[in-house]
């Protein structure tokens, strides 16, 4: 059984806290300890990141100093089997001011009550 748009948004929410604190603890209360996180970007360059270990390297690289990166437009689409999230990526480097956007679409699929797979896929944004 899938969960509810209300449970999907509760781990959405605890999913997010997690995923800008870095906190591999806590996205784990969020995740199956199988969780798989895929990515895919506007050159076809992609991984497959699976394991806390790894995932919790992966939550750190996307710190980038000198870098401040934003989410903007963000929404959720709860369709039956998975969730879909689309979004623009702002990411501005704060010596020179150079912007660079992105717009995406992921999609989550779910087990047990948590998120099973972040699947993302992004290119850069017209």
């Amino acid at each position: 059984m899938q969960p509810t748009a209300e449970k999907r948004e509760a781990l959405f929410k605890t999913f997010g806290r997690a995923w800008f604190r870095r906190d591999v603890d806590l996205l784990y209360e969020a995740v199956t300890e199988d969780f798989v996180w895929a990515t895919s970007d506007g050159s076809g360059a992609g991984e497959k990141i699976t394991g806390r270990e790894a995932i919790g390297a992966a939550l750190s690289a996307t710190a980038t100093p000198g870098i401040k990166r934003t989410f903007e437009e963000v929404v959720y689409h709860h369709a039956p089997q998975a969730t879909f999230m689309t979004f623009r990526l702002v990411e501005t480097d704060l010596k020179s001011g150079a912007r660079r956007e992105e717009i995406g679409v992921e999609r989550y699929l779910f087990r047990d009550g948590r998120i099973a797979l972040k699947d993302v896929y992004r290119k850069p944004a017209v």
